[in-house]
């Protein structure tokens, strides 16, 4: 079984939900590490496994296959000759007319390199930025990690592009049109009433417009038809749909969601029936031609939709009101570009949304970290727009699939009309790799491979291959490995042959594009938590962002070799995990050891610059050595677990040594203490302690633990003075004792009662109905932090989203990348006083209920919508008063991440007589062998200094009668 361990969740959240490929190099790293510690030899095998990993060559990689040109269609292809000539076959079968001028198949393109670069403004760490940037210019691939290595980024279709279809960035991204695309990522969509319509425009190719102001208009009016829909149907779905029924279109300015509605209504109806509305995107490029009187619509309904709530299909025709001779040409030229954006409006809506989102990803993270890719990489990534329509939208459908292997039978989409074609054209072009594969598959693909069987198939090999009887009883999951550890003994050397007989075709995708679309991902949203369906969540109207400026200066990756440094890391903390899963210790000793190598002694004398122009202090959680901290903290857990503190003490002192400046020194040094104790080692143990309790970044429960070792631990002859802080200790917290009659009260279950009422509870609503009744008429909630949390957010909304620089990177954050960090309050400390000087005279139910009506529904870390109602949150506020509601909304601001948990488990409150007087108090329940843990008391401790009424309840058992 394994063991629950300290540090394993918030590892598991730094890596992600997508657990990618490793590549080879990084294992072999790995397997040259000693699993013991004290192994002289340990240094010497890291160096030569990171230097042979850093000479391999491109062409020694199962990517150096040249890419050509093919003179028919003008596709890049790569391959066998029998591929390549398969190809051209085909092309010359369907008739297709030469793209190209006359050239060979041996005829290359190759990208130059690109010119951009990013700006910044901030002067010393500009410099350094650009001092790095120059270094990748003249040598982007030399870096000393090695997952750069992953595979070849040289062949992996970087050669096809030439610099006229990727413009100065090689990826398909106009420079001159670089301010809409950052437009875009940043603009807020909330689509009109909840719409399920992507609202994300991005460039597209253009329908044929007519020539305006041409001989050829000059006697005709502008007519066109354009297809679009008819959106917002669940709330008009009283009305009838009607097939190929006449439409018309009415402005509807007043509309609160959005003032350049557009509504679609039956055309010779006798009153006005609203069937929905236009697209939004549609809507604020049309609106401006109609309410100008530029313009007239009227359409037809083409299709019903399946669903009742379904966007409904429709034709609209356009049609000019006034001649175009009789335009003054100022009229002329603004029509053609509000007219060219409609088009480019419906023309992109044809591509579904996945599809679109896709690309804008990695357009944007191309556009703005440019500098963190080498131009292989920029020109593979580029390749994604060159593709066919179909191509993309297979890649992008199994990309956010479980994989990594999928069988090519059970690939069939809606939207793909040949699925086999795109699959091809995926393979040429780098991005998929096929099973078999071109060489002898490895041990991995093998394992991974076999998923893709159903329970009988894998039975049925087992018993070809293995001759073994009674596996029609045993799991799938046993079976699969006893077939996979046969094929590693070689005792099943036809397992691939196998494998492809059941399976068929299995493709997956590529290493390379694993890599890279990882790191685009991070680079984009900058955590592990979301991925593209954050971008579907908004589309859907499901998830609402705040608004708010992104004001980015300083690149959090500077150089490249920072960036392969944190995905290195990351690649390590991931074999952390999986090897946790198994509880391989050998492997996690390889982890730790490998990480304590690699973390740079260097790291504090960046942390610790107090320089104006030093980057903010969040900006080390995107560094390789904070990843390695994570991990080297999960291998104290690791080491306490078997019992081996001095391997446990040695990894804590160099966390404290490494990491100075450091929020999370205070649990550091606590389980420091502990371990020396465990040792033996009571006079260290006791000095760990009192350099912690002064150690500045030693906080809230930590630096009260660390108190309470220091009074226990200073007694005489150790140390003949009591401790400066045993007073402080020795304060007293109210506490009421209640009896209750239990249902269990064994060791390690959750206690279960008889409540008042009669009724199974817990203990915490147990004690609710004590208060409701003998308790004093209070009324109440069990809500731990959650309503503080969410009080702080309403309070302070305008606060936490107010515009400083480079905390917000992109428009699918909940919360400034600051908030956990001192810089927060540091930051915004003038108008955070200046507000809760408001709180403190009275205002925070007003603050509260305008930022409530203003943000509904808007996603806020620690803002739980659902959970508390308006008006009891205003109930609260008024009873809590301003003086303490002020008090504890500062040291929320001060110390997010040490105060945003431990809060007591019931808030209750009273009135007394009229609503204008009231009173709270906060209960900590603790039932029978409970007892508060040191987060707790220092909450309670400092809830009590900041002027609330608080106290411990404790539930006793009494005998059944």
């Amino acid at each position: 079984m394994v063991p629950m361990l300290s540090g394993r969740e918030s590892l598991i959240r730094l890596i992600g939900k997508r657990r990618r490929i490793l590549p080879p190099n990084l294992w072999l790293l790995l397997e040259s590490v000693a699993s013991d510690s004290s192994s002289g030899k340990n240094k010497a095998s890291l160096e030569a496994c990171s230097a042979a990993a850093h000479s391999e060559k491109p062409g020694d990689l199962p990517y150096d296959v040249e890419w050509v040109s093919c003179p028919v269609c003008g596709c890049s292809i790569r391959g066998t000759d029998c591929i390549i000539n398969s190809h051209l076959d085909s092309c010359l079968a369907t008739g297709k007319k030469r793209k190209l001028t006359q050239s060979t198949l041996l005829q290359f393109n190759f990208c130059p390199k690109s010119s951009i670069t990013t700006p910044l403004t901030n002067s010393s760490y500009q410099a350094n930025y650009e001092k790095a940037n120059e270094s990748n210019c003249a040598n982007k691939s030399s870096n000393n990690h090695v997952l750069v290595e992953f595979a070849s980024v040289q062949n992996c279709g970087g050669n096809q592009f030439s610099s006229n279809s990727l413009g100065h960035v090689h990826c398909d991204i106009d420079t001159s049109d670089a301010a809409s695309i950052e437009n875009i990522v940043n603009e807020r969509t909330i689509p009109h009433h909840g719409v399920d319509l992507p609202s994300l425009n991005m460039h597209c190719q253009s329908l044929k417009i007519p020539r305006l102001g041409s001989n050829e208009a000059e006697d005709s009016d502008f007519v066109e038809t354009l297809e679009t829909f008819i959106v917002g149907r669940r709330f008009h779905q009283n009305i009838e749909l009607r097939h190929g029924a006449s439409l018309s279109v009415l402005r509807d300015s007043e509309n609160s969601n959005d003032i350049h509605a557009i509504k679609v209504y039956y055309a010779y109806a006798e009153s006005e029936q609203t069937l929905g509305y236009l697209p939004r995107e549609l809507a604020r490029c049309l609106s401006p031609l109609i309410d100008k009187n530029k313009i007239k619509c009227q359409g037809s309904i083409t299709s019903l939709p399946k669903h009742p709530h379904g966007a409904v299909p429709i034709r609209l025709v356009c049609q000019m009101v006034i001649k175009d001779n009789s335009m003054e040409s100022v009229d002329r030229e603004t029509f053609k570009l509000l007219w060219r954006d409609v088009v480019r409006v419906v023309d992109h809506a044809k591509t579904p949304g996945y599809q679109r989102n896709f690309r804008l990803l990695v357009q944007y993270v191309l556009h703005n970290h440019l500098h963190l890719f080498v131009d292989e990489e920029t020109s593979f990534l580029g390749s994604f727009n060159l593709l066919s329509d179909d191509a993309q939208r297979l890649f992008v459908r199994l990309y956010t699939r479980k994989g990594p292997w999928f069988r090519m039978a059970n690939i069939s989409y809606p939207e793909i009309s040949d699925p086999k074609k795109a699959i091809l054209e995926l393979q040429l072009a780098g991005y998929f790799d096929s099973f078999p594969l071109s060489e002898a598959p490895s041990i991995n693909d093998i394992r991974d491979v076999l998923d893709v069987l159903s329970a009988s198939e894998i039975r049925e090999i087992s018993k070809l291959e293995l001759c073994k009887k009674g596996v029609n009883s045993a799991r799938r999951k046993d079976i699969c490995n006893r077939v996979y550890h046969a094929y590693i003994n070689g005792r099943c050397p036809y397992l691939p042959k196998r494998v492809l007989e059941w399976a068929g075709t299995c493709v997956k995708i590529s290493s390379m594009a694993e890599m890279l679309l990882w790191r685009v991902q991070r680079l984009f949203f900058l955590n592990g938590d979301q991925d593209l369906s954050a971008f579907l969540l908004v589309n859907l109207g499901l998830v609402r962002f705040p608004d708010y400026t992104c004001s980015v200066s300083l690149p959090i990756f500077p150089d490249r070799n920072d960036l392969l440094a944190y995905d290195e890391a990351l690649g390590i903390a991931q074999i952390m995990d999986q090897s946790l899963d198994e509880y391989n210790l050998e492997m996690i000793v390889r982890c730790i050891n490998l990480c304590n190598s690699r973390i740079p002694k260097s790291f504090e004398k960046e942390i610790q610059l107090s320089v104006p122009d030093s980057p903010p202090k969040f900006f080390s959680h995107f560094s390789a050595a904070w990843v390695y901290s994570k991990v080297l903290f999960l291998g104290v857990s690791v080491f306490e677990h078997e019992r081996r503190y001095e391997d446990a003490v040695g990894l804590l002192r160099v966390l404290l040594s490494r990491f100075t400046c450091d929020s999370r020194r205070g649990h550091w040094l606590l389980r420091l203490s502990v371990d020396l104790e465990h040792l033996g080692h009571l006079d260290e143990s006791l000095s760990v302690a009192e350099e912690g309790a002064l150690d500045p970044w030693v906080r809230a429960g930590s630096k009260m633990a660390l108190q309470r070792r220091i009074v226990r631990l200073a007694k005489p002859p150790r140390r003949w003075r009591v401790p400066n802080c045993a007073h402080f200790l020795k304060r007293k917290i109210k506490e009421v004792n209640i009896n209750g009659r239990p249902l269990n009260c064994g060791t390690g279950a959750k206690n279960i009662f008889y409540g008042y009422d009669g009724d199974l509870c817990g203990v915490e609503q147990l004690a609710l109905q004590y208060y409701a009744g003998d308790g004093g008429n209070w009324q109440g909630i069990h809500s731990e932090s959650g309503i503080w949390m969410t009080i702080f957010g309403l309070l302070m909304w305008d606060i936490i989203f107010s515009d400083v620089p480079n905390v917000f990177r992109s428009k699918f954050q909940m919360a400034p990348l600051d908030l956990d960090t001192d810089d927060f309050y540091i930051a915004r400390k003038f108008h955070i006083e200046a507000l809760l000087k408001l709180i403190q005279d009275g205002k925070a139910e007003e603050i509260l209920t305008s930022s409530w009506k203003s943000h509904l529904g808007t996603s806020c870390r620690g803002v739980n919508w659902e959970r508390h109602s308006l008006s009891e949150l205003q109930t609260v506020v008024a009873c809590i008063g301003g003086h303490c509601l002020a008090s504890f909304c500062r040291h929320l601001a001060q110390d997010y991440r040490s105060w945003s948990s431990g809060m007591p488990d019931l808030l209750l409150w009273r009135f007394h007589g009229d609503r204008d007087v009231g009173e709270s108090k906060l209960v900590e329940v603790k039932g029978p062998r409970d007892r508060l843990s040191e987060q707790q008391r220092a909450w309670m401790l400092l809830l009590m200094d900041c002027g609330f009424d608080t106290e411990v309840c404790k539930v006793s058992p009494v005998p059944l009668s």
